[in-house]
């Protein structure tokens, strides 16, 4: 295969990431070192018309492979951005050091990135958040629609043909927050290994040298694509510890699971190429373009054979909708957090599996490239002016030559690094979490599950929170979730089996459940919590009171936070419908308001109010339907209307509020 024949010059992009009047950031990643131009014109105020180039700033490009190199288009603006008004943009790239070579924009290699009657993409900078889109869990094989395409549908309606505004459209949704398992490191289907192997060569993506393989095993990751046999059998690399269990065991031991199988934890990706090329496979179609067809390898087993098969048709409808998910992140300022799957499943869970995870040099390779991965496409564009400068030399060291040095120390230094968290300061501020790095781990049992914030975590949690009156905080794992669940977790914990179960939640950890309800509790608390979570491939809301109010300093007592749950997951994902109904109805059953069982919870000091999805059966309260969540805020940063969008567009809403409250 010859490097770089036939790749489009854009890989993927543009995604829109931290937007203000005066600052712009945008994603992308190119074929071959190129220039970059952006012109903004908002409309009708063409006085406002602004150009910039390369050259005119200092635009960071990093170098992956012979053809890959990744930009983020960092703009400070000469003249402020209008707020509220729709900006249109044009984003164009030539070959860096071609004289006589003509600028290219999305014309030419993205001509669907527009919507309908619009020649530019576009956007805003939001004066308030009135509405946004969230969600989670987007794994590319699932048996389910595409959430995205969902939330391409919204787009359509609310861009109307330019200059004109579609009587009755939806409001263009102020940010799109994805709050983890944007991509699917551990869990990859069959033939997405093989299109991952071909583009990694395709790239020129340089080869990477494997630690702590047993002699006889593939050595790299030249020699790991070349292996066929190894298709949904990767956990061969990987030697025996004790009691005759792998590495592989005591990591990913808990995958087979409703969700979850051995067999797709068994194609885990293991070097920093094929988990670069996958980020340019689930983001954009471009990658895709001349890849040959993929057939299955000779001497599968017949499960294997089958499981192939089936996922050649999911795979086949996730590339369909690809054009829309590129669209939708090309329009909207984008915010983005790791979860478990963006590195591995049940990442840090637990001491015990740290020990396991990091102590061997192939588990710490591959979880150290998922992380190497993640801070070029995902963490880079959240805050680029104070986490490039932390994480972009030793990453850029890492990428020149993978298996060195200098890969291990680009390595340390992110497992190591403390500010994966952020805050865009929007109105209401966005808040987000770093719930899988700063753990408060188990001190009574190394495999309890840790806490997912610790005690300095939730104290500059608190720092955050003061003199704010509302805000939006994105917690990967909701801070209230399904009590029954919850209580299969903790069953699971007790039995020594927390893995099988996936138990890290916010109240599995006494010393962590402690610290973030004090927050709430806490009199200096903003008065409007908006918590977007994601990770557990169901949706529900909850307005959570507090049942006792601290005084005020002067004496009186005020009637605390309003506090809303909203948990929008999986955009492309979900549950067994029959395992759930059967959750949903135990869970109300179990902790009704008259039930006692509400008394022994961590929780029993607020009270928690279900909302239920309008036109489920039932009176169900649990909505398992892959989408993503819309949700529209009033001016005090109050949630107004709750909603799932499905891949159709269509709209499941969520009640305002049930008369009837559910203690927790």
């Amino acid at each position: 295969m010859t490097v770089g024949a036939g790749l489009p010059i854009v890989l993927a992009g543009p995604i829109l990431r931290h937007v203000t009047a005066n600052n712009v950031s945008v994603w992308l990643a190119t074929s071959r070192h190129c220039d970059v131009r952006f012109e903004f014109f908002p409309e009708a105020q063409p006085d406002l018309n602004q150009t910039y180039e390369t050259g005119d700033q200092d635009w960071q490009v990093l170098k992956a492979g012979e053809s890959l190199y990744y930009h983020l288009v960092d703009i400070e603006l000469g003249t402020s951005l209008p707020i509220d008004v729709l900006i249109s943009y044009r984003l164009s790239v030539k070959p860096t050091g071609e004289a006589g070579t003509a600028w290219q924009d999305h014309t030419v290699w993205a001509p669907d990135l527009c919507y309908p009657g619009r020649d530019l993409p576009c956007f805003k900078v939001p004066d308030r958040i009135t509405s946004l889109f969230h969600g989670s869990c987007r794994k590319p094989h699932a048996r389910t629609p595409d959430g995205l395409a969902g939330a391409d549908v919204v787009l359509r309606q609310a861009l109307g043909p330019e200059g004109e505004t579609t009587a009755g459209s939806p409001a263009l949704p102020s940010l799109l927050v994805m709050s983890g398992d944007q991509v699917y490191a551990d869990d990859v289907a069959g033939p997405m290994l093989q299109a991952i192997s071909l583009l990694v060569e395709k790239l020129g993506l340089p080869d990477e040298p494997l630690d702590g393989v047993e002699p006889g095993l593939p050595a790299s990751g030249n020699e790991l694509r070349n292996v066929g046999n190894l298709l949904y059998h990767r956990d061969t690399l990987l030697p025996r510890v004790y009691k005759n269990k792998t590495v592989f065991d005591v990591l990913f031991g808990g995958t087979e699971k409703p969700v979850f199988t051995t067999q797709h934890a068994r194609n885990h990706l293991v070097t920093l190429g094929e988990m670069l090329a996958m980020y340019l496979l689930v983001w954009s179609p471009a990658s895709w373009q001349g890849m040959p067809e993929l057939k299955a390898p000779e001497g599968l087993e017949a499960k294997d054979a089958e499981m192939y098969a089936e996922e050649t048709v999911t795979l086949k409808d996730f590339r369909t909708d690809l054009p829309a998910c590129r669209r939708v992140m090309a329009h909207l300022p984008t915010a983005m957090i790791f979860d478990d799957h963006d590195i591995t499943d049940d990442w840090n869970l637990s001491l015990a599996w740290e020990q396991a995870a990091y102590s061997h040099p192939l588990s710490r390779r591959v979880i150290g490239n998922a992380l190497v991965a993640y801070a070029l496409n995902q963490a880079w564009g959240n805050r680029a002016r104070t986490i490039g400068p932390d994480i972009l030399p030793p990453v850029k060291a890492a990428l020149a030559d993978p298996g060195s040095e200098a890969h291990e120390t680009a390595i340390t230094t992110l497992l190591e690094y403390e500010e994966w968290d952020y805050q865009w300061q929007t109105s209401p501020p966005l808040i987000v979490l770093d719930t899988r790095t700063r753990r408060w781990r188990s001190e009574r049992n190394a495999h309890n599950p840790s806490g997912l914030l610790d005690w300095e975590a939730a104290t500059d949690l608190q720092t955050h929170l003061k003199g704010k009156d509302a805000v939006l905080l994105v917690s990967a794992a909701p801070i209230f979730g399904v009590k029954l669940i919850e209580t299969v977790q903790k069953m699971f914990t007790l039995a020594g089996k927390p893995l099988t179960v996936d138990a890290e939640y916010w109240m599995a950890h006494s010393g962590t459940a402690s610290a973030i309800l004090n927050v709430f509790g806490h009199r200096g608390t903003p008065q409007h919590f908006v918590i977007l979570s994601g990770d557990v491939h169901y949706s529900f809301v909850y307005d959570v009171e507090l049942r006792q109010t601290a005084p005020s300093l002067s004496g009186a007592t005020d009637d605390g936070p309003k506090i809303w749950q909203i948990c929008s997951s999986g955009i492309k994902n979900k549950w067994p419908d029959k395992l759930i109904k059967i959750l949903d109805r135990g869970n109300r059953w179990a902790f009704s308001p008259r039930s006692p069982l509400n008394w022994f919870t961590k929780r029993r000091g607020m009270r928690v109010i279900p909302r239920k999805p309008v036109g489920t059966p039932h009176g169900r309260r649990i909505l398992n339907a892959s989408g993503i969540g819309l949700v529209e805020l009033d001016a005090t940063g109050a949630p107004v209307d709750i909603h799932q969008v499905l891949p159709d567009g269509s709209l499941v809403s969520f009640e305002r509020r049930e008369a009837e409250a559910r203690d927790d």
